[in-house]
């Protein structure tokens, strides 16, 4: 019996990479048990300051887990289910939006790709200030990933 390709390790450039293509990821917290608790998240990767950013509200069990305990890891599936990615570090959580157009507000509004914007920025940001979002920012301290590269 022969064995197939094995995977192989992607490089922080291959890893960024893939974060910067995909837009929805599951993002692991830690409860209080200790367990994980996974969450499929929209999110927008910067590689230049290595930062996550993901939009959430105020009452969601990950914005208090992470209030309790910074640790954070985002992964991401690659182009087939033989690649992924992760991005693994401390986050913070900001605060809530309160103020249509505050820095969190405008932070939440720059998260959303330019051709997604919103034509009513002002209704957006009062929107965000209604469900009381805030921004998780995960700072990837570690990245790393895999890819099996499989012909035919």
């Amino acid at each position: 019996m022969t064995q197939g390709p094995a995977p192989r390790p992607l490089s922080d450039a291959a890893v960024s990479d893939l974060l910067a293509k995909q837009r929805f990821g599951t993002l692991a917290t830690v409860k209080q048990s200790g367990h994980p608790h996974l969450t499929t998240m929209l999110y927008t990767w910067d590689p230049e300051t290595r930062v996550v950013r993901l939009s959430t509200t105020a009452d969601r069990v990950k914005a208090k887990h992470l209030r309790r305990d910074l640790r954070a890891a985002l992964h991401v599936q690659g182009g087939d289910v033989w690649s992924f990615a992760v991005a693994e570090g401390s986050a913070e959580v900001s605060e809530v939006t309160t103020v249509p157009g505050d820095a969190v507000g405008r932070e939440l509004l720059a998260m959303i790709p330019p051709a997604a914007r919103p034509e009513n920025e002002h209704a957006f940001l009062a929107q965000q200030v209604a469900e009381r979002r805030l921004v998780i920012r995960l700072h990837a301290e570690r990245l790393y990933g895999t890819a099996l590269d499989i012909n035919g």
